[in-house]
């Protein structure tokens, strides 16, 4: 009879460890898919617009590429009036992110600079002059509008749109962070370089809090 008591205490015991370690095995997995999940979450939101420009620029066009035949059948030259909208933002799916798993957080060890998204281009023609016998032709069209996008997109860096969307940077963090925050995880993004500016702003946020 001691014997048979002794045997299913033992039984017991060894039942509630095996038990035990079979949860925490689960526990263990079960976070490591809420980590992956959420960078994938974050990474899915892939480009995030924060600044837009509007530009309108008077592009000059004339035909240099075939000269000879410019002198002879007449030049082809065009002014085209450009309407341009430019989106400037952060390329999320290049954020460089790393899981806590013992902790539930989210550690992110590099933010993307910021960068030209998307560009919409609208062109109206004016003061278009044909030679008489060289006519604009669908490919002359096709090369006034690639080159005329191209004349928008060299004038950004100079707009100041990127420099403005650096300082949005951390709204962008902070969106990471509320998406994290959803099933109980806290982003970590202490690893970045961030002006007095943005330190500030962090402590504004923290103090509200």
């Amino acid at each position: 009879m001691e014997l048979l008591f002794i045997g299913l205490a033992a039984g017991a015991i060894a039942a509630y460890f095996i038990f035990k370690m079979f949860n925490k095995d689960r526990s263990k997995l079960k976070t490591k898919e809420q980590s992956v999940v959420l960078m994938e979450k974050i990474r899915s939101v892939c480009k995030f617009i924060t600044v837009e420009g509007d530009f309108s620029e008077i592009y000059h066009y004339e035909n240099l590429k075939e000269k000879y035949i410019s002198l002879i059948f007449g030049k082809k030259k065009a002014i085209v009036l450009i309407s341009a909208k430019a989106h400037i933002g952060f390329d999320l799916s290049k954020v460089k992110m790393e899981s806590d798993n013992e902790s539930k957080k989210i550690v992110l060890t590099n933010f993307p600079q910021p960068e030209l998204l998307t560009v919409e281009t609208d062109f109206k023609y004016y003061d278009k002059r044909e030679g008489w016998a060289n006519p604009f032709t669908t490919s002359d069209l096709t090369d006034i509008n690639r080159d005329a996008k191209k004349h928008i997109v060299d004038k950004i860096p100079e707009s100041g749109l990127l420099e403005q969307a650096k300082k949005e940077a951390l709204d962008t963090i902070l969106l990471m962070e509320n998406i994290v925050q959803t099933i109980g995880w806290t982003l970590d993004y202490s690893a970045l370089v961030l002006d007095e500016a943005e330190m500030k702003k962090i402590q504004n946020k923290e103090s509200l809090n």
